[in-house]
């Protein structure tokens, strides 16, 4: 399945961090805490390309060259299960943007449904990146993708915890310029679009819900 422009991540940080977060036994507090952890550590994998600058700074001894991220980098979390590791990326690069896209699930025919948009008029950044912890169907990837394409996105990231293969593969065909970074790709997707072996939903486990 993984292919030139889909990556995922081998880091035992990682991989530990993954058995523990789909453990049903882990209570919301703490698999909050490991959707955060996770998120950091793929968001450093995933920004390994960006551009650097050169920059000066002033240690206490001397003038030191050093760099500095050059690049404008906006996250756009898929709500609400996104939310999470939105905050975790903001903690590591305050200087990202973060916008927020609202789409569900119809659960009738498993398709996804806009209901909030809060991207600025114009792109003004060079890198965007979509976050959701499940690439199931691969519906509401494709349908952001499609949202920041007709906004005017030029480079675009997928950044999620666990995917199908389905939504591997939907993503894919339909835009093969969007990397995907993932933790893990699992079995298949069960009859009603869960993630198997998965970890359940993610938005209800974050917040104590469903």
């Amino acid at each position: 399945m993984p292919s030139s422009h889909v990556f995922v991540s081998r880091h035992p940080l990682v991989q530990h961090k993954l058995a523990l977060l789909r453990s049903k036994w882990t209570e919301p507090k703490k698999f909050r805490e490991l959707v955060r952890e996770i998120a950091q550590l793929l968001f450093y994998e995933a920004t390994q390309d960006l551009a650097l600058a050169p920059l000066t700074v002033e240690t206490p001894l001397a003038n030191c060259e050093g760099f500095e991220v050059a690049e404008r980098i906006g996250i756009i979390p898929i709500l609400r299960a996104g939310l999470g590791m939105a905050e975790a990326i903001v903690d590591i690069l305050p200087t990202v943007h973060v916008w927020h896209l609202g789409l569900y699930r119809d659960h009738e025919t498993l398709q996804p449904v806009t209901y909030y948009n809060k991207l600025p008029s114009k792109p003004d950044i060079d890198l965007s990146i979509i976050v959701d912890p499940m690439l199931a169907t691969g519906g509401s990837a494709v349908a952001a993708v499609d949202i920041l394409k007709r906004w005017g996105a030029q480079r675009i990231k997928f950044l999620g915890l666990i995917a199908a293969p389905e939504g591997v593969r939907a993503l894919s065909e339909a835009y093969p310029d969007v990397a995907i970074h993932l933790a893990a790709i699992d079995s298949h997707l069960n009859e009603r679009g869960y993630i198997v072996p998965g970890l359940g939903d993610a938005g209800d486990r974050q917040f104590g819900t469903g």
